[in-house]
């Protein structure tokens, strides 16, 4: 073994040492756990021997006596020919033919840099030269008797050395099924501690397990999201055996399947989760999950065939020990097809015995939900209001049409949602407000221009940004600085990693307000505008230029 491999067993027999000592009065406050070092052996002899023998990741001079009556005689042996080049380099005869006056090492041989002009002025052997070989370095005549005789030290050292190693590694090969004991223990109190930590940076609990496939998830939060973010309840199991999940993009459904499905992992590695303690998780024997776009250039598959391959697999593998989680199953092609091929999975992963969790933004799907014994519906819930997702989940309750909602609430006359109410369902339903007049309906069929109460809707609808605010763009999992203001469209030009682009107020989320940002008075064309720019328009403002002219990106 190397001398940093026997450092390695050290440190691990230390660490053992000093594990039994931490866990010696925890008996009272984790029984079990401080039960695991009477597993542990100290290993005291070979502790000792290796701590005699290496230091700092070296074989030490007290590792045996024949090694320190070596290296003692190499020192002075290295002294004598140091002194002897010294004696040279000072020499003022020779000094015309020296490129400087450092002794150098090559190859174990202790030389000087002579000018190349001047080789035959110094006697001795050539070991190296330089990369333009103007110089060479000589091992001098007047040393090299005194350099056979280390050299000759050096080569007992390494002998006595492999001695050495040789004798240590039989140590430790005799106490190998103690070290591997000690190994496999503190590997477990390493992940028994890993776990607390992070326990405790995610404020995670212990919760309930149960026998049967099944989730009473309580006020759970992704790990990886911070606390603010609003808590999700979901029961799965418990009376069905599959939840289908509808709302709005953007509502939060992909979240929330990505949160049970790592928290059941979690639960399994028997890590503590960010949720509360009367939370019940079943132990699964498989996780199958289908998310995201999985589009492969090299293997010519769409983001319709490569979900549809990876849920082949899944209905290979699903059993009534399975939990399967789809996102958006049967999105990627035409709407009907894809609808009467999703409800078909379903139906036979349910005959597999399968616990499901599902995502979906069909309309079929939440009748068949509805219909269908073994399936139940949620939603994520949608404020009308303020035209944004609250991202709480409503068990039993599918998730309704939010299109019809957003356009009254943004100032559509109801006359044309009743009838695109009547188109889509067959059936009326009044869409009255009490305040808008037939005459405000015959405008918005005429019309096609933007009218002036349009852009003061929209104020009143969507957050107000100012240039220079920072923002956060959720959706593309990017932050940037507001360019220019909303518009009477809704949308706001931010500038992202030095492009600008246009975005829809809705899908921003305010970090802080430029006036926190910036002192007052501040030139914003140092975030938005090039080197080149400014300089241009410092030089208009003092004089006019012929053919200047300062070109905006639009």
């Amino acid at each position: 073994m190397r001398p940093d491999q026997l450092t390695t067993v050290l440190d691990l027999i230390e660490s053992g040492r000093r594990m039994k000592q931490f866990m010696a009065g925890k008996e009272w406050l984790a029984p079990t756990i401080s039960s695991y070092v009477h597993s542990l052996f100290e290993l005291t002899d070979l502790e000792e021997e290796l701590k005699r023998a290496i230091r700092n990741g070296e074989i030490d001079d007290t590792a045996s006596k024949e090694l320190g009556r070596i290296r003692k005689k190499i020192t002075v042996y290295e002294e004598r020919v140091k002194e002897k080049l010294n004696q040279l380099l000072r020499s003022s005869s020779k000094r015309i033919a020296l490129q400087d006056t450092i002794i150098s090492d090559r190859n174990g041989h202790y030389v000087v840099a002579v000018k190349k002009e001047y080789r035959k002025q110094i006697k001795g052997t050539v070991h190296d030269q330089s990369s333009s070989g103007s110089t060479v370095y000589i091992e001098p005549e007047e040393v090299r008797k005194v350099q056979i005789e280390l050299n000759e030290l050096k080569a007992d050292e390494y002998l006595e050395e492999q001695r050495i190693l040789s004798r240590l590694t039989g140590e430790v090969e005799r106490y190998a099924q103690e070290i591997s004991i000690n190994i496999e223990t503190m590997t477990h109190y390493d992940y028994i501690f890993a776990k607390a930590k992070y326990s405790e940076a995610i404020d995670g609990s212990q919760v309930q397990l149960s026998p049967e496939p099944m989730i009473e998830l309580r006020n759970g939060r992704h790990p990886l999201l911070a606390k603010e973010a609003v808590p999700l309840t979901l029961e799965l199991g418990k009376g069905y055996k599959g939840l289908v999940i509808t709302g709005p993009n953007t509502g939060g459904k992909t979240v929330a399947i990505k949160t049970v499905g790592l928290l059941a992992m979690m639960v399994q590695c028997g890590l503590h989760i960010p949720a509360e303690e009367s939370s019940v998780f079943g132990m699964f024997g498989k996780i199958l999950v289908d998310i995201g776009d999985g589009q492969s250039i090299e293997q010519s598959l769409s983001t319709f065939s490569s979900r549809i391959s990876n849920i082949i697999t899944i209905l290979q593998d699903a059993g009534p020990d399975a939990l399967v989680i789809l996102d958006e199953l049967g999105s990627g092609t035409d709407p009907g097809e894809g609808m009467g091929i999703a409800v078909s999975i379903l139906e036979q992963l349910n005959r597999l015995g399968a616990t499901i969790l599902s995502t979906t933004h069909y309309s079929e799907m939440k009748n068949f939900a509805s219909a269908h014994p073994d399936f139940e519906n949620g939603s994520m819930e949608f404020d009308p209001e303020s035209l944004r997702p609250t991202f709480k989940l409503r068990m039993g309750i599918p998730g309704e049409s939010q299109a019809f909602a957003i356009a009254l609430r943004l100032g559509m006359h109801p006359k044309i949602i009743e009838r695109a109410h009547e188109i889509t369902y067959q059936e009326k339903e009044t869409y009255d407000q009490g305040d808008q007049r037939d005459w405000h309906y015959e405008q918005q069929l005429k019309s096609k221009k933007v009218e002036k109460p349009r852009r003061q809707k929209l104020e009143k609808h969507f957050e107000q940004y100012a240039i220079g605010d920072s923002v956060a763009i959720p959706s593309m999992e990017e932050k940037g600085i507001v360019y220019k203001p909303i518009d009477e469209f809704g949308n706001v030009i931010v500038m992202i990693n030095g492009k600008k682009e246009t975005i829809h107020a809705k899908r921003l989320k305010l970090l802080l307000p430029a006036s926190e940002l910036y002192p007052e008075n501040y030139d914003f064309d140092i975030l938005f505008e090039s080197v080149e720019n400014r300089k241009k328009k410092k030089l208009m403002n003092r004089k006019h230029v012929d053919g200047l002219k300062i070109d905006y990106e639009e």
